[in-house]
């Protein structure tokens, strides 16, 4: 005999699973997209043939635009990584994200933005207007070429972004007190880079650049002032549960903790 199922116990048409998931469809979505620009791509031979002038072309011009780019991607990973690290210092980071989660983005964001200002300047190398060498790229204040001062400035920056970032990892191995003494460097860091992009960014003159300039560091600013605000109200009250260190083996809270 045949199990029947009542009327009122089958799935109405709306409420019935659909016969695609949500990724498959994303991924055909994409797929499309991409098969698409690719034909685009083939029937306008002319922009290939402007792509290999810009890279090999007597004037490649490829290159510059690319260190340009990633330049405004590293500054925004590195204001995003200072914002956090005040965020989780002055307790904003307990309302969004979360202190864990924001020490995670706090270290993340400040080796990409290492990485991309790393980028931004080896790709100088391959432009032939600049025509900047390993060696200059490399070393601070070795190249003449263009407001060598400023270059310099945010070459000095980049290498003590680095001793930054390897604190994330000798965190375990030095005192509270030291690891502490580095993460201070990073007002320097942002300090050196904004005044570097701000002095010696070729699209400084422009109002949309003054303005991400301005207001990243008020910002930064901002939260620096309010985390010493928060800092002498905690010594005014005197010593509390909240304003003790705390012991935890948890290492993503431990990283919460400064």
């Amino acid at each position: 005999m045949l199990d029947s199922v009542h009327p009122s116990r089958q799935a109405a048409p709306s409420d019935a699973a659909p016969g695609i998931d949500i990724w498959t469809l994303a991924f055909v979505v994409v797929v499309g997209f991409g098969l698409g620009c690719l034909a685009y791509l083939l029937a306008h031979v002319n922009w290939i043939a402007g792509i290999q002038a810009s890279l090999v072309g007597s004037e490649p011009r490829a290159f510059w635009y690319l260190s340009r780019a990633t330049a405004f991607v590293g500054f925004g990973l590195l204001w995003l990584s200072m914002a956090l690290g005040l965020s989780i210092t002055n307790k904003l980071a307990r309302l969004w994200p979360g202190g864990p989660a924001a020490a995670d983005l706090h270290e993340y964001s400040s080796l990409l933005g290492l990485a991309f200002g790393s980028l931004h300047g080896l790709l100088l190398t391959g432009d032939g207007y600049s025509k900047y060498t390993l060696g200059q790229v490399l070393l601070p204040f070795a190249s003449t070429q263009y407001r060598p001062a400023w270059v310099g400035l945010g070459q000095f920056g980049l290498y003590l972004g680095l001793a930054v970032a390897l604190s994330f990892y000798v965190r375990r191995y030095i005192s509270y007190r030291w690891w502490r003494l580095l993460h201070y460097l990073s007002f320097a860091v942002f300090a050196l880079v904004l005044f570097h992009g701000l002095f010696s960014g070729t699209d400084s003159a422009t109002l949309w650049v003054r303005g991400i300039y301005l207001a990243s560091g008020v910002s930064v600013l901002g939260l620096t002032l309010y985390r010493i605000l928060v800092a002498r109200r905690a010594r005014t009250r005197g010593p509390s549960r909240s304003s003790r260190p705390e012991v935890c083996d948890n290492p993503l809270r431990r990283r919460a903790l400064y």
